[in-house]
């Protein structure tokens, strides 16, 4: 498990390319045959990959200092790869591309596989400190009734599909779901936001290999970019602007922890305040 640190957005401004990846790009998530995780200070949330050849079981690191990953934690999982199955404390739960799992607080074991070791699933995760449980919930993507947003004539149609959210599939703090562009578009959540009370991680996928994505973060009036390719995420801190574009349309789940769980308790900036 990589440990990431805060940044303060003053020192952020003076980042180099190099230095602003290093901070909030998450490079490689998936790994045949491993677990990959980064655990944030951000609201102390952690991202992290699973790509099982051979059953894989989710352990807890020094990091967290429990004597089981979730202890004290929740997770959601989505997974984004061929068919597998998540083995929660003896439950299983088969999960084609996209369908979600949330598991609550005090789950023992959760062990990861893949129907077909040949193709494997790519189980993507947001984990974030939980002091209550929630019961474990499968999340059929056939099931969800997306909200459309946006217009081709802005180039940012898509469609929110919400996973684990007040009114859905309850939780103590974490917040996630997914954003599908149209075809012909590329911009997404622009014009843009931030919500100083929650941050948040931005995962990207079904993206050709020869694409990418311009993701946009930093303050309102100080904005950078950190260029990403498929399969990759990106922390996003509470004051920072979060949307981008890509040379093709395009995924990308998000997963929020912080002060609620409201989705729209943002911080609108105007088109004309970004700088």
């Amino acid at each position: 498990m990589e440990t990431r640190y805060p940044a303060h957005p003053r020192d952020a401004m003076h980042y180099t390319t190099d230095r602003l990846r290093e901070e909030f790009l998450i490079p490689a998530i998936f790994v045949p045959g491993e677990t990959r995780m980064v655990y944030s200070h951000f609201d102390r949330i952690i991202a992290g990959g699973v790509c099982p050849v051979a059953p894989l079981s989710l352990a807890a690191g020094k990091e967290i200092a429990a004597e089981y990953f979730l202890q004290r934690r929740e997770i959601g999982i989505i997974n984004i790869g061929a068919p597998g199955r998540v083995v929660v404390d003896g439950s299983e739960y088969a999960l084609q591309k996209t369908d979600g799992l949330y598991i609550g607080r005090g789950a023992k074991q959760v062990v990861f596989s893949s129907d077909d070791p040949a193709s494997p699933a790519k189980f993507y995760f947001n984990s974030t400190p939980a002091h209550k449980t929630c019961p474990t919930a499968k999340i059929l993507v056939k099931d969800i009734v997306p909200a459309a947003l946006g217009s081709i004539s802005q180039s940012n149609e898509r469609k929110i599909y919400k996973y684990i959210v007040p009114g859905g599939v309850p939780s103590c703090q974490l917040v996630m779901g997914m954003t599908v562009l149209a075809p012909g578009n590329m911009w997404n959540s622009m014009p843009c936001h931030t919500h100083e009370r929650r941050m948040e991680v931005y995962f990207y996928f079904d993206l050709p290999e020869d694409a990418v994505v311009f993701h946009l973060m930093g303050d309102p009036g100080e904005t950078r970019h950190i260029v990403m390719r498929n399969e990759q995420a990106v922390i996003s801190p509470s004051w920072s602007v979060h949307a981008g574009v890509g040379t093709a349309n395009y995924t990308f789940i998000w997963g929020m922890a912080g002060e609620n769980q409201a989705f729209d308790d943002m911080d609108h900036v105007s088109m004309a305040g970004l700088k």
